[in-house]
């Protein structure tokens, strides 16, 4: 029996062969941007797997194929945001959102009733220096730690970047964070680091009342800058940058619970802090001219600077629980613009405390002052 020998393919068939099995492998010809557009349009943003298989039905090709093209847009176990490489690709490339105070000067105004006191002198040389010197301004409320940084930087044209910090102040507050600007996410920058890149003194204003958020803060304190970890990039101060805090306490909290709030800070970050400047109520000179700015009639302005010297020593010697500020007095002239009465604005100003404390207080004054019970001239006011 013959044996059969089967005949070699021509050159012709191996050709054809070929090209059909190059076809069969070849990578399927649909994009990501394709299977985006139908997925949108047919299921919206938000697909899973039933959808994917659908859309590997439409285009006739595999489901393998199908996730491989949308692998950018995986949003968890059979879950796909058609959105998120897109939204990704916008937040590492846009700007960093601009703040609109920016565009403006931060010199705070120059106040030409201001009278320097207390520290006011100091805090004008450390920031006229030029020198990184973080300061820790303590006192008690209303005797002007934050104004007297305010003036000090206004007569030396520095711009000052003010913080109101609260319990709730955080990292994302102080540094910066992503916003959402037009519909875009974008790195937005926070006060310490528009104040670093501007070289201006920081004013963290209450900083007793921080958690311990606040030591998000210590490179910055020891004058390194600050590295942004969330878009890889380091800030270095600007010369004249400087970093300055106000307190009521010296961050050891408040035993006599005057100030509540206030909380005991981490012992590292009170350390930075180069100096602590104690901050008391002007003299009775000071404040009598204090007064006397606002108000026309001296003879009410000395009487009330002395009425608050006598409770301040009484307040210092345990005597009362209460005291009198220099911004209460403040309040008071003003309210005698309005209302031309000494009696009803030394009331209306002294109602925040308990009845027997504004007793007390009205009839020291009634010793100080014979026309108390008297109707004021509002005309004598400036």
């Amino acid at each position: 029996m013959a044996q059969f020998i089967p005949a070699s393919p021509s050159p012709d068939a191996i050709l054809i062969t070929y090209k059909q099995n190059k076809q069969m492998f070849a990578p399927h010809p649909v994009t990501t941007q394709d299977l985006i557009s139908f997925l949108s349009n047919k299921h919206g943003e938000q697909v899973g797997t039933p959808e994917l298989l659908s859309a590997a039905e439409h285009f006739d090709c595999s489901f393998a194929t199908v996730k491989k093209r949308l692998k950018d847009h995986k949003a968890g176990i059979g879950k796909w945001n058609l959105t998120i490489a897109e939204k990704l690709e916008k937040t590492y490339q846009a700007t960093a959102a601009t703040p609109a105070v920016e565009q403006v000067s931060l010199v705070p105004s120059k106040d030409n009733n201001y009278i320097p006191f207390g520290n006011f002198n100091s805090i004008k040389k450390i920031i006229k220096s030029g020198i990184f010197y973080p300061t820790y301004i303590q006192g008690l409320s209303g005797n002007g730690k934050t104004f007297g940084v305010e003036q000090a930087c206004a007569q030396l044209n520095r711009e000052l970047i003010r913080v109101n910090i609260t319990i709730e102040t955080d990292e994302d507050d102080l540094i910066g964070g992503f916003r959402l600007v037009d519909g875009n996410t974008v790195w937005h920058n926070g006060p310490v680091v528009d104040a670093l890149e501007r070289g201006a003194v920081l004013l963290l204003d209450e900083v007793d009342l921080s958690s311990n958020k606040i030591l998000c803060l210590q490179s910055v304190l020891e004058g390194k800058g600050v590295f942004l970890k969330k878009i890889g990039k380091y800030v270095q101060p600007k010369e004249g940058f400087n970093v300055i805090a106000t307190a009521n306490t010296k961050g050891k909290g408040s035993d006599d619970g005057r100030f509540v709030g206030t909380n005991v800070l981490n012992e590292a970050f009170l350390e930075r802090f180069a100096i602590t400047l104690e901050q008391d109520y002007p003299s009775v000179v000071t404040e009598t001219k204090i007064l006397s700015k606002i108000c026309g009639d001296k003879d009410f302005c000395g009487r009330l600077a002395d009425w608050a010297s006598i409770i301040r020593k009484t307040f210092q010697e345990g005597g009362i629980d209460e005291v009198i500020s220099t911004r209460r007095l403040v309040h008071i002239v003003k309210a005698f613009a309005i209302f031309g009465s000494k009696e009803d604005a030394i009331k209306y100003s002294i109602n925040r405390f308990d009845d027997e404390t504004k007793q007390a207080f009205l009839e020291l004054y009634d010793k100080i002052d014979n026309d108390f019970d008297k109707d004021g001239n509002p005309e004598l006011l400036g």
